[in-house]
C-alpha cells in the first residue's frame, strides 16, 4: 500500500470503529493502529532515498561528461602534435582540434543541462506529490478533528440542557 492508501484506510478505520456511549470516543485496535502509523513511517524514507539517489546520478553523469570531456581534449591534443611535423597538416590539425574542442564543449554542456533537466524534474514531481500527500493528510486529520469537536460540543449542550432540566424539576419538587 501507498501512504495514501494507508491514510485513507486510518480514516476508515476511525469512521467505522464502534462508538463508546456518551463520549463521542471510538474503539480502535492499538496494534493494527501502530502497524499502520509504522507503514506509513517506513514509506517516507524510500521516497526519500529515491530524491538521494537521483542527487547522486545526477553527480554521476556530471562526473562522466567531465571525463568524456576531458578524454575528448586529450585525445585532440595527440592528435594536434603528431601533425605539427607539417606546416599544412598544424594548420588543418589546429582547425580541426578547434571543431572537436567545440562539439565536445557543446555535448558536454548539453549532457550536463540533460542530467539537470532531468535531476530537477523528478525531484519537482517528487516535492509536488510529496505536498500533495501531505495537505491530504492534514485536510483529512482536520476534517476528523472539526468533527470530534463538533460531537464534544453536541454531548456538552445536550449534558448543560440536561443539567438544567434536573435543576428546573428539583425547584418544582420543593
Amino acid at each position: 500500500m501507498e501512504v495514501i492508501e494507508l491514510i485513507e484506510y486510518l480514516h476508515e478505520l476511525v469512521e467505522t470503529a464502534p462508538k463508546v456511549p456518551m463520549s463521542g470516543k471510538v474503539v480502535l485496535d492499538k496494534k493494527e493502529l501502530a502497524a499502520i502509523l509504522d507503514d506509513i513511517v517506513s514509506y517516507l524514507p524510500d521516497e526519500l532515498k529515491k530524491a538521494q539517489w537521483l542527487l547522486i546520478e545526477k553527480d554521476r553523469m556530471l562526473s562522466e561528461s567531465k571525463a568524456q570531456s576531458d578524454a575528448i581534449l586529450k585525445e585532440t591534443e595527440v592528435i594536434r602534435r603528431k601533425r605539427i611535423e607539417n606546416h599544412e597538416i598544424t594548420r588543418e590539425a589546429n582547425i580541426k582540434a578547434q571543431e572537436i574542442i567545440k562539439v565536445a564543449q557543446i555535448q558536454s554542456k548539453e549532457m550536463m543541462l540533460s542530467a539537470r533537466d532531468y535531476a530537477d524534474e523528478v525531484l519537482c514531481k517528487l516535492d509536488k506529490e510529496i505536498e500533495e500527500k501531505g495537505s491530504i493528510l492534514l485536510e483529512s486529520m482536520k476534517k476528523d478533528m472539526d468533527n470530534y469537536l463538533s460531537s464534544i460540543s453536541r454531548d456538552m449542550t445536550n449534558s448543560t440542557k440536561l443539567i438544567r432540566e434536573n435543576i428546573k424539576e428539583l425547584r418544582h419538587m420543593k
